[in-house]
């Protein structure tokens, strides 16, 4: 089969496209024929060696930790969809990923696709969708009337936040760009700041604080501070991208993201799509083949977008 893997750390050059062996499903697992995978930064911080301490790979290793395909096979003592299904899953990040025609996943990861978008395409929730139901619901504890920060809205993470908090009934407001303004809008955003010409965030809200600030975007330690001078009293500070500081004064919570590949919540974000209760955003489709040149293009800050790669 052809698979994409870097066989040492670097930059986006170290990504090559490559015949390999198809794997064999061990005990606990399935094989999955790929329909498609997402980039995600994680993959390209992985592939730079920035992360090896937090999550060391066994080289060489092939990128990819979201999922969508079919089943074809199970090892044994699996159990899981049946064979011929379409399937998500967010991968571990230590594994070989889904940058291949073919791969292992742990069975009790595997989640229906929903069927409502190209299964291609279904490559672009697991990780940033489950990111976003963690941070609300699990961590925020998120319920109807409360109020909503999400900074960083126009992205993957950003989208489908803004889109689960309308849904629980929060009042949404939201940071983004000209160009992905009137998609955040239409996901439910009540109030939408333009970032780019708005000025610091502390400012940009006019005084507003907010139940819960979902953080999305790379900050300075100061702009990072700054933040929790923006929750209202009980509430939290949530970031996938710095370290938040708490105020137990004010009783003020701090929570650093880290999402977790949980089927059970897969699932019912699928079936939201399904129901239209949740879109699926996708920039562009391209080749497997590609992925070396997605690399090089988010590297140079010029990727927008949710980006499928197809085998």
């Amino acid at each position: 089969m052809k698979a994409v893997r870097f066989h040492r750390y670097g930059g986006s050059d170290v990504l090559t496209y490559e015949d390999v062996p198809t794997p064999v499903p061990g005990p606990g697992q399935a094989l999955v024929k790929v329909a498609g995978t997402s980039f995600n930064l994680v993959d390209a911080r992985m592939r730079a060696g920035w992360l090896q301490e937090v999550f060391p790979l066994d080289l060489p290793h092939v990128p990819g930790i979201d999922l969508a395909g079919t089943v074809t096979a199970f090892g044994p003592g699996a159990t899981g969809p049946r064979p011929g299904t379409q399937v998500v899953a967010f991968l571990p990040l230590t594994a070989d990923g889904a940058a291949a025609e073919y791969v292992l996943v742990p069975a009790d990861l595997l989640a229906a696709a929903p069927t409502g978008v190209d299964l291609p395409d279904a490559a672009a929730l697991p990780s940033t969708g489950l990111t976003a139901f963690q941070a609300l619901f699990d961590h925020a504890a998120l319920t109807a009337g409360r109020s909503v920060l999400v900074n960083g809205a126009g992205g993957a993470v950003g989208g489908y936040a803004v889109q689960l908090a309308h849904a629980a009934g929060a009042e949404v407001t939201a940071t983004a760009s000209p160009r992905s303004a009137d998609r955040v809008q239409a996901y439910g955003a009540d109030r939408i700041i333009d970032h780019t010409v708005a000025g610091p965030l502390t400012e940009a809200v006019d005084g507003k604080r907010f139940d819960v600030v979902l953080n999305l975007v790379l900050t300075t330690e100061e702009e990072t501070a700054a933040l929790t001078g923006l929750v209202a009293d009980g509430g939290v500070v949530l970031s996938t991208t710095a370290d938040p500081t708490a105020d137990p004064a004010r009783d003020v919570r701090a929570v650093r993201v880290f999402a977790r590949s949980d089927a059970a919540q897969l699932a019912g974000l699928a079936a939201r799509v399904d129901a239209g209760e949740l879109r699926i955003h996708v920039a562009d489709r391209l080749p497997l083949s590609e992925t070396a040149a997605v690399h090089a293009r988010s590297d140079g800050g010029r990727l927008t977008g949710k980006t499928i790669l197809v085998p």
